[in-house]
């Protein structure tokens, strides 16, 4: 929005510029149906690019939301899954044990053989 003030702006002090060369008075504030015209269409898609930027934020925001839930619900089975691991390395530490216990022997059995 700036820019387009500045435009204007800058449109005016050349008009004023001309005017100060053709030796009239300084005219007052004026717009040209030209700049007016292309103010409005810059405001427009302004607005419409606003707009469009609210759809999306509210659209990452439902996103968010969405993952969000889904994550909480998903927090006690991630729980669980990690206690069954745990669990499972636990076992498998035990049958770890237990085979090495059994080759022990069969290698004890295979010297006194």
């Amino acid at each position: 929005m700036s820019e387009i003030f500045s435009e204007l702006q800058g449109a005016e002090f050349e008009r004023r510029q001309q005017d100060t060369n053709a030796s009239e008075p300084p005219a007052a504030l004026t717009v040209s149906a030209d700049d007016f015209s292309a103010l409005e269409q810059r405001i427009v898609r302004a607005v419409e690019m606003v707009k469009r930027e609210r759809q999306v934020r509210i659209a990452a925001e439902e996103r968010a939301a969405h993952m969000e839930s889904e994550l909480h619900e998903q927090a006690p089975r991630i729980e669980q899954m990690e206690k069954e691991l745990h669990a499972l390395k636990g076992e498998r530490d035990h049958v770890r044990q237990r085979v090495e216990r059994l080759l022990g022997q069969l290698d004890a059995l295979e010297i006194q053989g």
